[in-house]
C-alpha cells in the first residue's frame, strides 16, 4: 500500500515519538511536536503508540490512498474529508483506495497528526522516522513531504471504525496558555524585578514560532545584574560561556524576547537561560498559533515532578479509552 502526495500543504512531515539519545552529539530528539496527539491517532488505528505518521501545520496536505485503510486525524481542529465528506476529528475512519484525503480551513491549534493503520514505512534512522529537516535525516528523504511523493504504509492490525477519545481527554491550551517554568541555572542573572515581571507579564508567539524554537513579544525587558563579562563569553549581557541547552530551555537574547528551545533545537550555545519549560507542558507549545497570549507560570521541582506524574496517568487513562 502506498499514500500518494497530490499536494503537500505547508511543512508536512513524517515523525513519530522521536530518536532520543543522541543530544550530545548535537542531534535533537525530535519527533511529533504534539507527542500526546500522536500518540492518540496511533492508537484509534490500532498501531503502536510510537508508529510513524504525519504531521501537518497550518494547512493539510491533499493524500490518495491506493488501498484501503483506517485513518485518525488528532491535535489541532483541522476538519479531515474524504473525497469532501467531512470526518469527525480524534475518531478512526476508513478511506477506500482511490479515495483522497483532504482538510478544511485550520479553526484552532496549530498542528494535526495524522495516523494510517499500518504506520508511514519510511526506513529508520538512528531509531527513528522522524524527519529532521535541518540535518537531512529521517522520514522521507529527509525533507517535507513534496507532491508527487509516494509513501510506503506498513500492515495495520485490525481496528475498529468510529472507535474516538472523549472530549475531555483532547488536550488543548487554554487561553491564555499556561506553561509552567522552573526557573534554571542562570536565573541568578537577572533582577528580582525582571524574575517578577517575567511570570508577571502576558507574552504573545510571534510569527518565528517552528520545530526548532518558539519566539514571545510583548513583556517587559529583562534587565541584567551587572557583572564582568567572564573569558569566552559574547559581550551582550545574555551571552555566557557555552552551555548545554536542556530540552525545552527559554533563551532570552538580549533580555528582549523569549526563544523556547522545541523538538529541533541545538544542544548547546552562548546565550543564558532563564528556565525550562516542564516536560508535561511541551506538547501545548506545538499547539499555540502566532499572536496566542501566553503566561509563564514559575513552578518548583515538586511541582514539575507531579505534573509529570499526572502526565503519565492521563496517558494510561487513554491507553486504557482506546484498548
Amino acid at each position: 500500500m502506498a499514500i500518494k502526495v497530490l499536494h503537500h500543504g505547508l511543512a508536512t512531515t513524517v515523525q513519530d515519538l522521536g530518536r532520543p539519545g543522541y543530544f550530545h552529539l548535537g542531534i535533537p530528539v525530535g519527533g511529533a511536536m504534539d507527542r500526546y496527539a500522536m500518540r492518540a491517532a496511533n492508537l484509534l488505528v490500532g498501531n503502536d503508540e510510537g508508529a510513524a505518521g504525519l504531521e501537518a501545520v497550518f494547512i493539510g496536505p491533499k493524500l490518495e490512498f491506493t488501498e484501503d485503510a483506517l485513518v485518525a486525524v488528532t491535535g489541532a481542529d483541522m476538519p479531515a474529508k474524504v473525497d469532501g465528506v467531512a470526518q469527525p476529528g480524534w475518531t478512526a475512519f476508513k478511506i477506500k483506495a482511490g479515495q483522497t484525503l483532504t482538510f478544511d480551513f485550520l479553526k484552532s491549534g496549530a498542528r494535526i497528526c495524522i495516523a494510517v493503520s499500518g504506520g508511514i514505512d519510511v526506513p529508520e534512522a538512528l531509531g527513528s522516522r522522524s524527519t529532521y529537516p535541518i540535518g537531512a535525516l529521517g522520514g522521507f528523504k529527509g525533507r517535507p513531504l513534496a507532491a508527487g511523493d509516494e509513501l510506503p504504509v506498513g500492515t495495520g492490525r485490525l481496528a475498529s471504525e468510529g472507535k474516538s477519545v472523549p472530549e475531555a481527554m483532547q488536550r488543548k491550551p487554554g487561553m491564555p496558555a499556561e506553561l509552567r517554568v522552573l526557573p534554571g541555572l542562570y536565573w541568578h542573572r537577572v533582577t528580582e524585578q525582571s524574575q517578577e515581571n517575567f511570570f508577571a507579564d502576558e507574552w504573545k508567539v510571534a510569527n518565528e514560532a517552528d520545530r526548532m524554537g518558539y519566539r514571545f513579544k510583548g513583556g517587559r525587558k529583562l534587565d541584567f545584574v551587572e557583572r564582568e563579562q567572564p573569558f569566552g563569553a559574547g559581550s551582550d549581557p545574555s551571552n555566557i560561556v557555552d552551555s548545554c541547552y536542556p530540552y525545552g530551555s527559554i533563551q532570552v537574547p538580549g533580555g528582549t524576547e523569549p526563544i523556547i528551545l522545541h523538538r529541533d533545537a541545538v544542544s548547546g550555545g552562548g546565550y543564558f537561560m532563564v528556565g525550562t519549560v516542564i516536560s508535561a507542558d511541551m506538547d501545548l507549545i506545538g499547539q499555540l498559533q502566532p499572536h496566542t497570549p501566553t503566561r509563564f507560570v514559575k513552578v518548583t521541582m515538586e511541582e514539575a515532578l507531579a505534573a509529570r506524574g499526572e502526565r503519565r496517568e492521563a496517558l494510561a487513562r487513554l491507553r486504557e479509552a482506546l484498548a
